[in-house]
């Protein structure tokens, strides 16, 4: 920890960083941040720096208002922004209490408390997230959003601005250090996604907060935004974040057996168990907004069944297809989350289900291996099929009868979030939509 910290005060002199950044997040997923001097940041990197929890969503009440934000050494790196011609750095901070102990409304705290679960047990956990989003141009406030193009799955086009801005996104995170495996155009107009090449969950946490950074920054360079709201547009598919997970054990994939026809391990089967027994109970978390149960609807992909299958997209949790000799890549794909959840609270959660499979010896169901979105409601019933949380109030009481979320979430997030999603819920029911005024307004 000594030489990162010596490493971070060495390159921020070397390279003239004028400000560092300080990110850390709300309960929500919000990204926050306040800036420092290099002067400052020896004693912050040794210290920590004290601020006003009372003023961040989910953070302290008044009575108990300041927390310390104390930065990690090793998520230190300089932004390809510059701020006034200056250069400037950020590093990720754990959120600490005034006597040092952890804050329980860190959501970073809660996943490293799911990670040392997993570890004492013998496992690291790996993810890699699939970041589905879209370009639109100025519009007016209230007004339908405006894509930049018309492009389908895999779009191959002359340069145009939504191929520029990808492009040009791709290369500044792989200038930041962050790997990039895929990116290409998804199914709707404008819509665009960038895969992440795998690594352990909080290092990942971290990145998916960076990428959205990062995404948005390069488009409105442009005067172009970028948005990560799973369903922004009316008639085509939302986005999605589909992650793979992987546990390792001594350096091997804990989810692969030779053994098994399929070579798939009985902690995998466990794990996939889990997930699917604690699905509806975690939904309000890995789906988290009003608008977020506008894209798992039928019609648009996006998977409305508690079910598992090999290879099948309209399953909410697939085991893809390993290549032959890859064996270390054998992963399962929760398809479920979207790109505008805290991934912090949605990976522990995911983990907390997965080991609860594991330890608990849940019996996998059958694989679903047929068309789900082909199924009548009877046919689904038949097969033990239930569905997902249709809206964000029915996953709500999901979550708030879960000892399981409750445990892995802590008292203080747990509590906090639902209250905070039931108010979201009440203002939501008492709007008007333009979907009422044009079909009731006139008629009625």
């Amino acid at each position: 920890m000594q030489s990162q910290r010596e490493y971070v005060l060495r390159t921020v002199e070397e390279r003239g960083v004028r400000f560092v950044q300080l990110w850390f997040t709300d309960v929500l997923g919000i990204p926050k941040t306040f800036s420092i001097t290099p002067a400052e940041l020896e004693n912050a990197l040794e210290e920590g720096m004290t601020f006003d929890g009372s003023a961040i969503d989910g953070f302290s009440r008044v009575q108990e208002s300041d927390v310390i934000a104390r930065p990690d050494p090793k998520t230190f790196q300089i932004l390809p922004f510059r701020s006034g011609g200056q250069s400037v750095a950020r590093v990720f901070c754990d959120i600490e209490n005034l006597d040092g102990s952890h804050f329980e409304g860190d959501p970073r705290h809660v996943l490293r408390r799911q990670l040392e679960r997993a570890h004492d047990s013998g496992f690291s956990f790996f993810a890699a997230p699939e970041l589905e989003y879209f370009y639109f141009g100025d519009s007016k406030p209230g007004a339908p959003p405006t894509p930049l193009d018309r492009g389908s799955y895999f779009e191959l086009t002359v340069a145009d601005i939504s191929t520029d801005l990808r492009k040009t996104t791709v290369l500044t995170l792989e200038d930041m250090g962050i790997p990039v495996e895929y990116a290409q155009h998804e199914d709707a107009p404008s819509q665009h996604e960038i895969d992440l090449r795998y690594t352990d969950a909080l290092t990942m946490a971290d990145t998916v907060m960076t990428v959205r950074l990062v995404v948005k920054e390069v488009a409105q360079e442009r005067g172009v935004h970028a948005s990560f709201m799973p369903k922004p547009m009316t008639g085509v598919q939302g986005s999605g974040m589909h992650t793979h997970f992987s546990l390792f054990r001594d350096g091997r994939n804990a989810f692969h057996d030779a053994n098994d026809p399929r070579g798939l391990s009985s902690v995998a089967r466990g794990f996939i168990a889990g997930l699917l027994f604690h699905a509806r109970e975690i939904t309000a978390v890995t789906n988290q907004w009003v608008n977020s149960y506008k894209r798992l609807v039928s019609g648009y992909e996006a998977p409305i069944h508690v079910s598992w299958a090999y290879n099948n997209r309209s399953a909410l949790v697939r085991v893809p297809v390993t290549k032959t000799g890859k064996t270390e890549s054998t992963r399962v794909e929760y398809r479920a989350t979207d790109p505008a959840c805290n991934p912090y609270l949605a990976f522990a959660l995911v983990l907390a289900a997965g080991l609860a499979g594991i330890e608990g010896g849940y019996e996998l169901p059958p694989e679903a291996d047929r068309n789900l979105f082909a199924m009548s409601p009877e046919e689904l019933r038949r097969a033990g099929i239930h569905p997902l949380p249709r809206t964000l109030d029915e996953a709500v009481t999901a979550m708030e009868g879960s000892q399981l979320v409750a445990d892995a979430l802590g008292d203080h997030v747990f509590e906090w979030f639902i209250r905070n999603k039931r108010t979201e819920w009440e203002e939501y029911t008492c709007q008007v939509t333009p979907y009422e005024l044009e079909r009731y307004l006139p008629a009625l």
